[in-house]
């Protein structure tokens, strides 16, 4: 964001005395700039930088904080710096103070999910369990959703009983498990009130960034915390809460003047990033929400073009107007590393990537693997590269080693044969069943869901090769050249690529032109927020996120049938743009066409 002049609301919740302070911060608004600049009054106002703590959500964001901190300039006795950090780095801090309330030393080890996987696969395997009944992955989940919502032990005999024996080999281990950085400080300060007194006394004010994404025993913790001196300031947008799945409830931020009837609001809604047509497409659809603390975001920026509505038919066209407005953003003297490729989830950079690749653009992938480097894309290609041809033997290792020994042994003798027998689709579909991948999948992986997303996708891009040996070129030419080197070098590295990312991965950036593929119904929203409850407001405020995200120009195509959410956007702020596709793989005529109105 721009380095600007502090606005009126801004300065006023900077200013704030004592006393709970709840700033509504929209897109753009410079939230964590008044965060900072807020902690930074407080030192000059007097307040010693140790009575301070300020709490962020990555370690990347307390850096930011704790940088700008550092290089302000404020009287002061000495030159300590507050804490600042993540809640699992203050709940660290405390817990190293306070072990021997719970049975541990000052050595003891935090357990990542890896060890935290091990440790319930021994529990498991010593009780003789049956893994098909009881998922270690689905028991890790159980545990971990235990202790954030606070709760003494999860519902049901079997896993009642292991979260005890699981317990009790972390004390055994002088160990704690990440959730035990939050739900451990919350028990020590309920068992012992001595030691909640002793850091109340000591943190008179409290600031935390993003708090529409505080989870049950994050907010337990914070709101212990503050009781004696009520100096508690806090800063979020509940219309960019998007991490319901990891735990967070942005009712907290909804009812934070019921928990503090003394809180001040104030509202930040002068947006600083985004031109006007862009915040009122994105104020259109977000008005939808019916749980939400209501705010109009609204900018001094020009005008801009209208929001472009690309239809098409289909997901290669749709990428290839995608590559095709980029080279011509490039023409027009854009860089490349200003424009983002925006989607719901991983599986929709294939035809993206491809499509990048083909027109020889770098790209990078933020928070994620590229497409054919993943593993269920590399397992069902190991398969059919031995089917095309059996001297591979590199892919037969392959098979051996990432699946079931007998399932695999069974593959490896019969891909050669049925290679000369089977399409694309049927050799698919013969690995998927032969080896009970998706079973496979869900046993052992924490994102199934994903990973099937990723093979129906990459089973819809075989479905239009008649070629098994034409298709695995085209995977490997991907596969080889999904960064050029040449291309890197020319364009001075990966500061020149495209940047390709999820709406999850997206939330904190920005971008000069953004571009959201996908926009389907099904896709976004997906179609599993049809069965959860607000789960349509979740996918409505992931649209939020991702529009907001553009500073100048936002693109927004489909390639099936629309979502929802376009319709949302008020119509005169829209240019739509029909594509007619050349393709010849469509069912019947009809489903070429598509119809928005």
């Amino acid at each position: 964001m721009k380095n600007i002049a502090l606005n009126s609301k801004q300065q006023e919740a900077i200013e704030h005395k004592n006393g709970p302070l709840l700033i509504a911060a929209g897109a753009g608004s410079g939230k964590t700039r008044t965060l900072t600049q807020r902690l930074m009054y407080l030192i000059n106002s007097g307040v010693a930088p140790e009575n301070i703590i300020a709490i962020t959500f990555t370690n990347k964001a307390a850096n930011e904080m704790r940088s700008r901190v550092a290089n302000g300039k404020w009287q002061m006795a000495n030159s300590n710096l507050p804490f600042i950090g993540t809640f699992h780095s203050l709940g660290a801090r405390i817990l190293k103070a306070e072990t021997k309330y719970l049975n541990r030393n000052s050595n003891y080890a935090i357990y990542d999910d890896d060890d935290s996987m091990s440790l319930v696969k021994k529990i498991t395997k010593e009780m003789n369990l049956s893994k098909d009944q009881f998922n270690p992955t689905v028991i890790q989940a159980v545990i971990g959703k235990t202790k954030n919502e606070l709760r003494n032990e999860p519902s049901g005999k079997v896993y009642s009983f292991v979260f005890k024996k699981y317990e009790e080999a972390l004390a055994e281990n002088n160990a704690f498990d990440f959730d035990d950085l939050i739900q451990k400080v919350v028990v020590l300060f309920h068992d012992y009130p001595e030691v909640l007194k002793k850091y109340q006394a000591l943190w008179q004010h409290i600031l935390v960034d993003e708090f529409q994404d505080v989870n049950t025993s994050q907010y337990e913790m914070i709101k212990l915390l503050a009781q004696k001196h009520q100096n508690l300031a806090v800063v979020g947008d509940d219309f960019q809460s998007i991490f319901a799945f990891r735990g967070a409830d942005f009712r907290n931020f909804l009812n934070f003047e019921k928990d503090w009837p003394k809180a001040k609001v104030i509202l930040l809604e002068e947006n600083y990033r985004s031109t006007e047509t862009i915040l009122k497409a994105a104020n259109g659809v977000i008005k939808n929400n019916k749980l939400q603390k209501p705010k109009t975001l609204w900018t001094k920026n020009n005008d801009g073009g209208a929001v472009k509505v690309i239809a098409s038919s289909h997901d290669n066209d749709e990428a290839e107007w995608v590559v095709q407005k980029i080279l011509e953003l490039m023409r027009a003297g854009d860089a490349l590393n200003k424009m983002a490729i925006i989607y719901r989830t991983n599986a929709q950079s294939r035809a993206i990537e491809q499509n990048l690749i083909s027109a020889g653009l770098p790209y990078k992938i933020f928070g994620g693997i590229r497409f054919y480097d993943r593993k269920e894309i590399k397992d069902i290609v190991a398969a059919l590269r031995l089917a095309n041809n059996p001297k591979d033997s590199v892919s037969a290792e392959r098979l051996m080693k990432n699946l079931p020994k007998k399932s695999a042994r069974q593959l490896v003798e019969d891909l050669p044969r049925l290679g000369k027998e089977y399409n694309i689709l049927e050799l698919i579909n013969h690995f998927l069943n032969e080896t009970e991948y998706f079973e496979y999948l869900e046993k052992h992986q924490k994102n199934p869901e994903e990973r099937i997303e990723n093979i129906n996708e990459l089973i819809v891009f075989a479905g239009t090769h008649s070629s098994l040996s034409a298709f695995l070129e085209q995977i490997a030419l991907a596969s080889s050249a999904d960064l050029p080197a040449e291309a890197l070098a020319k364009e001075g590295g990966l500061s020149s690529a495209v940047n390709l990312m999820t709406i999850h991965i997206a939330k904190g950036l920005e971008f000069q032109s953004v571009f959201v593929i996908g926009c389907d119904e099904g896709t976004l929203p997906h179609h599993r927020s049809y069965e959860e409850r607000g789960g349509l407001e979740e996918e409505r405020r992931l649209m939020y996120v991702a529009m907001t995200r553009a500073e100048k120009n936002l693109f927004l195509s489909f390639n099936k049938m629309a979502s929802r959410f376009l319709y949302e956007i008020p119509p005169e702020l829209v240019e739509f743009i029909q594509l007619k596709s050349q393709r010849k793989d469509y069912l019947d005529e009809e489903e070429e066409w598509i119809d928005y109105e």
